[in-house]
């Protein structure tokens, strides 16, 4: 089982690709929101009209600057709850060989995740501006050198494909696929071809929106499906679901089609402080959140990628389905209540 492979060191058992970016983090007020036009609870990429921005955030407001990208922001979390071996997590992105690059490398280390980057000069290492209000949040990315990841020049190298191959777990976020549809076909066609677990986030409504085709050739391929409401609701406005129902789009994105048949397809949905959504065979079940009080909420940035982080953490080990939501839950509460995408020292999860 892979629990005694664990024990005797096994690395690189999960796999993640996706956005490296360097969060910059404020609490900012409604005109800022406003100026830039950004609704209070988003993920957008950044367009021209968004440039000046990232600069007035960090002289108008008090910025914190954290290691973040969503893929990168849940593998940091799943090794965090792992603990040991160091590096079960692999994480492969593109920077900037800059400063902003060699923060994304030492936080990585600290981490014990085995980043393996794909660094080149053209452009700077990508940002997304955290704007917090409340405790809503919305983020702009400017992807800058996460945008230029490419298949030939990195995920194709022998030795970065071998880590490839040690994985049996694979987990996307979908802003990936803005970047390079290929290599994720890649990776996720090996996993099916051998039988191991793929999964891909829908990760935000324009993903679902302007992306869908891209995002329609993957699903094919997925094992399992995570998303949060506002993401499920606008995928099945765009897949023709015709209900608003959560538990209902959970069994059509699971009924959806696929390539390996030896796996029914698990949709996992995540509604905030109410309860997460999960298919299991033909039942669709919804599993409460850990209560919190209001004023422990610090900021809800990375929630989500927390716990689907806590989820992996558990899935890798051959834990049970629902053990693994237990994990994605309690890694979500640890995070909600620290700025940024940051834990303590240890978690203390059983």
């Amino acid at each position: 089982s892979p629990t005694r492979y664990l024990m005797a060191g096994y690395q690189n058992a999960l796999f993640g690709m996706g956005n490296p970016l360097l969060d910059i983090c404020a609490v900012v007020d409604k005109d800022f929101l406003d100026k830039y036009g950004l609704k209070p609870n988003d993920q957008i990429l950044a367009e021209d009209k968004h440039k000046e921005m990232f600069e007035e955030m960090v002289k108008k407001f008090k910025v914190e600057y954290h290691a973040g990208g969503a893929t990168q922001n849940s593998v940091k979390v799943a090794q965090w709850m792992i603990q040991k071996p160091h590096k079960v997590a692999t994480f492969f992105g593109c920077i900037g060989k800059d400063r902003f690059g060699e923060i994304l490398k030492e936080k990585a280390e600290e981490s014990y995740v085995d980043a393996h980057y794909y660094e080149q000069s053209e452009e700077p290492t990508g940002t997304c501006a955290a704007c917090i209000t409340g405790d809503n949040r919305s983020l702009v990315a400017n992807l800058a050198a996460a945008n230029c990841y490419k298949k030939d020049k990195h995920l194709d190298l022998e030795e970065n494909w071998k880590l490839v191959e040690k994985a049996k777990v694979y987990y996307i976020a979908g802003f990936f696929l803005t970047v390079s549809l290929e290599s994720i076909l890649k990776v996720a066609k090996h996993a099916s071809d051998n039988n191991k677990i793929f999964s891909l986030n829908l990760s935000a409504p324009f993903i679902c929106q302007a992306f869908k085709e891209s995002l329609m050739k993957v699903m094919p391929y997925v094992d399992i499906l995570f998303g949060n409401e506002t993401e499920a609701a606008t995928f099945a406005r765009e897949q023709g679901f015709e209900t608003k129902d959560i538990e209902e789009i959970a069994k059509k994105a699971q009924n959806l089609p696929k390539v390996n048949k030896k796996r029914q397809r698990i949709a996992v949905f995540t509604q905030g402080k109410e309860g997460t959504v999960m298919t299991k065979g033909d039942k669709v079940e919804t599993f409460p959140v850990i209560q919190t009080d209001q004023s422990d909420i610090v900021d809800t940035n990375g929630a989500g990628d927390a716990f689907v982080g806590g989820f992996l953490s558990e899935l890798v080990q051959d834990k049970s389905l629902e053990q693994c939501i237990r994990a994605g839950h309690y890694a979500a509460n640890v995070i909600i209540r620290q700025a940024g995408c940051t834990f303590p020292e240890k978690p203390d999860f059983h």
